[in-house]
């Protein structure tokens, strides 16, 4: 297994916010959950600093900077997780069956796990494959 290293990984992260709105393609496991890795470090380090300043809500635990960061990172988040989707095989709609309790969220989690669906899908050619070719 090859070691990716710290600045591959926030590579990945920013990609995805290159593509912000970008909802049609694919993403590979890579991408979406290294994307996930620094959006939960970001979104900690904005809890952090909200409590620091005090502008942390009472009885929340976070406040005016968390939110601003989760706003701002709304869309993108939404599209990568569709991309992620659409790279199993799979419609964008499909991140709606986190709306079943638990069992929708579990489901989700392991297509979110999936590894990539060999070859081109009705979304794309294979990220994957295009990567380890160049």
């Amino acid at each position: 297994m090859s070691r990716i290293s710290k600045t591959k990984k926030m590579n990945w992260y920013l990609a995805v916010l290159r593509n912000y709105a970008g909802f049609s393609g694919r993403a590979r496991r890579t991408e979406y959950w290294m994307f996930v890795l620094f959006n939960i470090i970001f979104c900690i380090a904005a809890i952090v600093l909200d409590n620091i300043v005090g502008t942390a809500i009472d009885g929340v635990g976070y406040g005016l900077f968390y939110i601003l960061y989760a706003l701002a990172l709304f869309i993108p988040a939404l599209a990568v997780a569709v991309r992620r989707l659409h790279d199993v095989g799979k419609s964008g709609w499909w991140i709606f069956i986190a709306l079943i309790p638990i069992v929708g969220a579990i489901w989700l989690l392991v297509l979110y796990a999936t590894d990539s669906q060999p070859g081109d899908n009705e979304y794309g050619p294979n990220p994957k494959e295009v990567t380890e070719k160049a």
